[in-house]
């Protein structure tokens, strides 16, 4: 399901047990803090059981379902228990084995208030993920009042876009309670951090706010944590000249978008120049595995998206290497407009090899990147501003204005040293500079 990602919602079964299922076919519809997506019946067959019913949240891992590919002796058990019922795989009830812990761990959370409708029944007959209940029950939202709440998913079903929106728009009217939301500790490891940050001395009188993370930004901070906990980031920079990738674009643009229908931004540019330099240096595009490096064959880039929410997400143009410039353009617009629409899949956020982020987006000059684990860097590219730079002619040196543009690389120092890391970024810096300015489209 992609980084940061440990469990889903089963929104809907679009098959019942002894129901015939063909490869690629829609079998469920899931929804994870990130994305809604169709998964396919990986085989030909027949569904012979159901083990989690719609409205569950999983543990990703898990086993779901189970197609029998023989066919014809397929006998369906169909194990879709009412909502309040535990949840245990028919073939463990039949044999009488024991339950393990983690089964019973599930039971606890499918039968607690967080996994069930029970606050919400006879108000509203809307399906609502375990999200959005929780994200009701924090902001003391009522039945009635979450009911009311227009809703842009799958038959009206309310998201957690919706419920941001929502809270935005009654924030600004005024209408919030006066009362922080109540804080509720589920874990020892919960009850720990809310010790330090009390223990930390921080005030919550006056004119202050109390604002709880919604479950992405919960994730996104973990996994940011768990980042600088694990690698020991070293981060370089370099000025780089692009006053050729930038007159080349203001040139060529308009015709871009009337040849190919695109906007041809300078992200498939950075993209372009980065992966030539993978390529001259392939121990750049590696994983760890404890003391096991992992050299990918792939070169899978991830460009780090700001989502309307001001979360993050991290989509991947999968085998960059293998796309031209056209293609990477492409890629590049279809994956940043889904990703402000949510709509991008599970496998578009996994299995990148080396993450780009645009910081000058925002007017930065530079930033210093957290690696996107299990990679083991990441280009930060500021904002291209105009100013006097030394050019050496055959005349002698002239002061010039020129394009210029700071790029920074985080890496992992366990396995990038400085020499391949600094290497490495004058490398992309170097492709960036020769760019062809008369370079047909």
């Amino acid at each position: 399901m992609g980084e940061s990602i440990i469990e889903a919602t089963i929104l809907r079964w679009s098959k019942k047990p002894g129901d015939k299922v063909s490869t690629d076919e829609t079998i469920l519809e899931i929804a994870t803090d990130k994305v809604d997506s169709e998964i396919p019946s990986p085989a030909d067959g027949i569904l012979k059981e159901i083990i989690y019913p719609e409205n569950t949240v999983v543990e990703i891992g898990k086993v779901i379902a189970i197609i029998e590919t023989e066919g014809d002796a397929v006998q369906p058990t169909p194990s879709v228990m009412p909502a309040q019922e535990a949840i245990v795989p028919s073939t463990m009830e039949k044999s009488g084995a024991e339950i393990p812990a983690y089964e019973k761990l599930t039971e606890t959370i499918i039968t607690s208030p967080v996994a069930t409708s029970s606050n919400f029944a006879g108000q509203d007959s809307r399906f609502y993920s375990p999200l959005v209940k929780n994200m009701a029950r924090e902001e003391k939202i009522s039945a009635e009042e979450l009911a009311g709440i227009p809703g842009t998913g799958s038959n009206g079903r309310v998201t957690k876009t919706d419920m941001m929106q929502y809270l935005q728009d009654r924030n600004k009217l005024g209408n919030v309670s006066s009362q922080p939301p109540a804080t509720v500790l589920t874990s020892p490891q919960k009850q720990m951090e809310s010790n330090q940050i009390q223990a930390a001395g921080i005030s919550l009188s006056g004119q202050g706010e109390i604002i709880e993370m919604d479950r992405m930004r919960r994730l996104i901070a973990d996994h940011m944590v768990m980042s600088k906990q694990t690698s020991p980031h070293v981060t370089s920079f370099v000025e780089s000249d692009v006053t050729n990738m930038v007159l080349w674009r203001e040139r060529n643009k308009k015709k871009f978008q009337e040849k190919y229908g695109e906007n041809i931004t300078f992200t498939p540019l950075f993209i372009e120049a980065v992966v030539k330099a993978l390529k001259d240096f392939p121990m750049v595009n590696i994983s760890l595995n404890g003391y096991q490096i992992i050299k990918k064959k792939d070169i899978n880039i991830g460009m780090a998206a700001a989502l309307p929410s001001g979360n993050l997400i991290v989509p991947v143009i999968k085998n960059a290497d293998m796309l031209n410039l056209i293609g990477l353009t492409k890629n590049v617009n279809d994956l940043a407009r889904r990703a402000r629409e949510n709509k991008l899949k599970p496998e578009e956020i996994q299995d990148g090899t080396f993450t780009i982020t645009n910081v000058g987006t925002f007017g930065n000059i530079m930033g210093t990147p957290i690696i996107n684990q299990p990679q083991v860097a990441i280009l930060a590219t500021g904002t291209i501003i105009k100013k006097p730079a030394v050019l050496e002619t055959e005349h002698g040196d002239v002061i010039a204005i020129r394009h210029m543009m700071f790029l920074s690389l985080s890496y992992d120092h366990r396995v990038v040293d400085g020499s391949l890391g600094g290497a490495f970024l004058k490398k992309i810096s170097d492709y960036m500079e020769k760019f062809d300015i008369h370079r047909e489209i």
